[in-house]
Formats: C-alpha cells, sequence, structure tokens
C-alpha cells in the first residue's frame, strides 16, 4: 500500500496515480473535485433527514454496527433490501443525477474494457447506501451479495482518509490488499472483483479538507439491485 497514512509518501502533493489492485477493480484517486466534493455532502445532509433518513444497524447477532447509514432507491437491511425504512415509511428515490455520476464513473474506471466486466456497458444503477463513519468507525470484511445482478459497484469517498481492505472472493483471510482511501477518490468493483470480501480497517481522523464542513468519513456506494419494483421475495422486498 502507498500513502501517508503509512508514512510512506514525502507529503500530500505526492502524484497519485490510477491503480488496479486486482482484476475489475480500478481506484482512481482525487476522481471528484472540490466543488463536486462539497456537492454530494450537502446532497448527503439532505438525504440523512427523516423520515426514512440515517439510522443505526443492529446486526442478527444483536450487535450494533459502527457506522450510521441511509439506503436510496431499496432500503438495505441485513440481509436485503426493501421498500420502506425501519421507521416504515418509504425509502428515498434513487436520484438521478447520482446514477448519472456512477455511470460516468463506470466509463472513467474501465474505459474501453468496459465490454469485458459484467454489467458495465449496460451499466443501470437503481440503488445507493451512504455510510458515515464517526471517528473510531470501521467495517469488517464481508461481500455485497444481496443484489440480483453481478453489475459494478462504485464508491465514493469524501471527508477522512481510511484504510480499505480489498480481499478474495473465498475467504475473509489473505490475501488481500490494503489501500488508503482519501477525499474524493473513486473505487470501482466489478468482475473478477464483484464479490471480494472487503471493509475498512480504520479511518483517521483529522484528514478531511476543513472546508467540506464534514466530521468523520462519508461513504456512497452505488449499486444495480436487478430488483423488480412491487416484488415480493425471500430477500424482504415488498
Amino acid at each position: 500500500m502507498q500513502g501517508e497514512l503509512f508514512g510512506d509518501l514525502p507529503g500530500p502533493s505526492a502524484a497519485r496515480g490510477r491503480v488496479a489492485p486486482a482484476p475489475g477493480a480500478v481506484l482512481l484517486p482525487g476522481w471528484l473535485d472540490a466543488e463536486a466534493q462539497l456537492r454530494l455532502v450537502a446532497a448527503c445532509r439532505e438525504w440523512a433527514r427523516p423520515p426514512a433518513g440515517l439510522h443505526a444497524v443492529r446486526m442478527p447477532t444483536g450487535g450494533m454496527m459502527s457506522v450510521r447509514m441511509v439506503s436510496l432507491g431499496w432500503h438495505w437491511y441485513p440481509y436485503g433490501y426493501r421498500s420502506a425504512a425501519e421507521d416504515g415509511t418509504p425509502v428515498k428515490p434513487f436520484p438521478p443525477e447520482l446514477g448519472s455520476l456512477a455511470r460516468r464513473a463506470v466509463a472513467d474506471a474501465y474505459g474501453a474494457d468496459a465490454g469485458e466486466i459484467a454489467g458495465a456497458a449496460s451499466y443501470e444503477p437503481d440503488i445507493a447506501i451512504v455510510n458515515h463513519y464517526p471517528h473510531g468507525a470501521k467495517m469488517g470484511l464481508h461481500q455485497d451479495r444481496d443484489e440480483r445482478i453481478d453489475a459494478p459497484v462504485v464508491s465514493l469517498s469524501l471527508g477522512d482518509a481510511c484504510v480499505f481492505r480489498l480481499g478474495n472472493t473465498e475467504t475473509r483471510t489473505r490475501p488481500w490488499t490494503d489501500l488508503e482511501l482519501r477525499s474524493g477518490d473513486l473505487l470501482v468493483f466489478g468482475g473478477p472483483a464483484r464479490f471480494a470480501y472487503h471493509g475498512v480497517v480504520r479511518t483517521v481522523a483529522g484528514t478531511a479538507d476543513p472546508g467540506l464542513g464534514l466530521v468523520g468519513r462519508l461513504n456512497i456506494t452505488v449499486r444495480q439491485s436487478g430488483l423488480v419494483a412491487g416484488a415480493a421475495d425471500e430477500t424482504g422486498v415488498a
């Protein structure tokens, strides 16, 4: 891994280029400029408002996740999607402008190779999950397997930097690659990496640009669900 989190770069001005940590996974540092980041932070604040706003998630084991989240398009819960939020209100709609941004992200990440990645060339996202990581929050290694289609996942980082762990598709154990994700970075994973275990090992307090007015880290993940509105099945969709 490269980056100031590990102390091996000379400073913030050091160049950070495109990284492909695994087949199907692409990191584009600084993909969002300062203005785009500000717009997304403002949008996240609106999405976080009730009803169907930012909330803590209780896992089936009884424990609470250290991040808080809000869903758009479909409401995520462990482990499935439904049309209503925890408070029983309809989930907020998926914003078309976020879909346009995510389609551009997939195109920029894969370029001419998009046709070789399942779902990339015809990417039509309909879900976003916004996670807020307060200081000290993290997320254990997991797979994104609740969608009905293997189209790529788009991940946008805002605020504090984090150590993101991209693992393999079989187990939560090694091999894995640790990546530094900073505010404005884009990570797309699809194809062979679509079902890789991944998580956030730690966030680094105080690394966000103060101009964002953000405490902690925001992560926006955009996905294509493959779900049909009004259907009901074993995922809990209703």
